[in-house]
């Protein structure tokens, strides 16, 4: 369950997610949570991942499971009519729900769930689209988790495991030396996981070092020539030839809830203000002030901030161990001279107390400071 606090980080998550998928030329789209077993018969689900997914749902009309991946039914849309050269690269993106049967003592936090949901695209297009697709999700992902915070990459690339895959071993080829290229044309160092690959294609996976030198798994990006197969997917080429499609899976996030967690570790709860779910506490000295708590509350709200007021019930000192404790950017302390002078006194955390700051000049600071991140910029 997501708590207001939680739920405001990941909106502003989700948000960010959609509009740069917007940007992007990302087509938008929405799929089921449960399947008919002859989709993941299908895919290869069923196969070589049945100790993953949940028992099977027996209804009226056939066997039903909770889908562990969307990419079975973003290929149904694919398939869905007839596709032309000229759509591909297509891109579709989907922030989509999966549940995974994690055995129990798998089970930490919100790092490994069993329902989680995914910032989940999965790209079509020709193999002379493909390293210059890889190239460009290599940017857009780096320039996503930089813009939460995170500057100390690794990547590693992840081959076939010689006893559980799928398709010939010369697609796998393929597959792997297109990621490898990509890695080698953007100039980055890599790892390379032996037989560490899903069934279905090999794969990039991008982890960060958080702000005390933990090493978290996020991002991936995998190359998949199997599913176009399985689905019989196909586009008419310039030529009228029918050609099969190459399919690229990528997360940025990995998924919301594993993001959060990490967001949570790497600032240790102390969420730069951009990001906080509250960014003002307003604080009263005595009942007298709270009206002028109240308006100087309503002036920050109407700017965008998050702003609460806490009424001098308790002893001023309580109230402000107490904000500090919650990590809150600032705290704004209003007393007689503040509601002469429409001024505050500003409380930051780790920094100095000021007095006698005009809203006017408090509120421009912090809007600046917040609208200089790119995720609500």
């Amino acid at each position: 369950m997501w708590h207001p606090k939680g739920a405001t980080v990941r909106k502003l998550m989700e948000d960010y997610s959609r509009s740069r998928h917007q940007d992007g030329g990302y087509q938008f789209v929405f799929t089921p949570h449960l399947s008919n077993a002859t989709l993941f018969q299908t895919s290869g689900h069923l196969d070589f991942y049945a100790d993953g997914m949940y028992p099977p749902m027996e209804m009226d009309n056939g066997t039903y499971y909770p889908k562990p991946m969307n990419c079975p039914m973003h290929c149904l849309i694919f398939r869905g009519r007839q596709r032309s050269y000229r759509e591909l690269p297509l891109r579709l993106f989907e922030l989509g729900t999966v549940y995974r049967y994690e055995r129990a003592g798998t089970l930490h936090g919100l790092m490994r769930i069993r329902g989680f949901t995914q910032d989940d695209s999965h790209i079509y297009c020709t193999r002379e689209q493909l390293q210059a697709e890889i190239i460009s999700l290599l940017d857009f992902i780096v320039s996503v988790l930089r813009a939460f915070g995170f500057d100390d990459f690794s990547f590693h690339l992840s081959t076939k495991d010689p006893d559980k895959y799928v398709g010939s071993d010369e697609i796998w080829a393929e597959a792997t030396s297109a990621l490898e290229a990509a890695l080698v044309t953007h100039g980055l160092e890599y790892s390379v996981k032996e037989g560490d690959a899903a069934f279905y294609g090999p794969k990039i996976d991008i982890h960060v070092r958080d702000a005390i030198g933990r090493t978290w798994q996020l991002s991936t990006i995998q190359c998949d020539f199997n599913l176009p197969e399985r689905f019989d997917l196909e586009y008419v080429s310039n030529d009228g030839s029918r050609q099969r499609p190459i399919m690229l899976h990528r997360a940025l996030f990995g998924s919301i809830e594993r993001f959060f967690g990490v967001l949570v570790e790497h600032y240790a709860g102390a969420f730069p203000t951009w990001l906080a779910p509250l960014q003002v506490r307003i604080l009263p000295v005595a009942d007298n002030h709270e009206a002028y708590a109240e308006s100087v509350r309503r002036d920050l709200a109407e700017r965008g901030l998050r702003v609460d007021v806490v009424e001098a019930s308790d002893q001023l000192g309580k109230r402000i161990r107490t904000a500090k404790l919650e990590k809150i950017p600032y705290v704004l302390v209003v007393g007689d001279d503040d509601v002469a002078a429409s001024t505050v006194g500003v409380n930051a955390r780790g920094a100095e107390v000021e007095r006698g700051v005009s809203v006017t000049d408090f509120i421009e600071r912090v809007t600046n400071e917040i609208a200089a991140n790119p995720v609500v910029s």
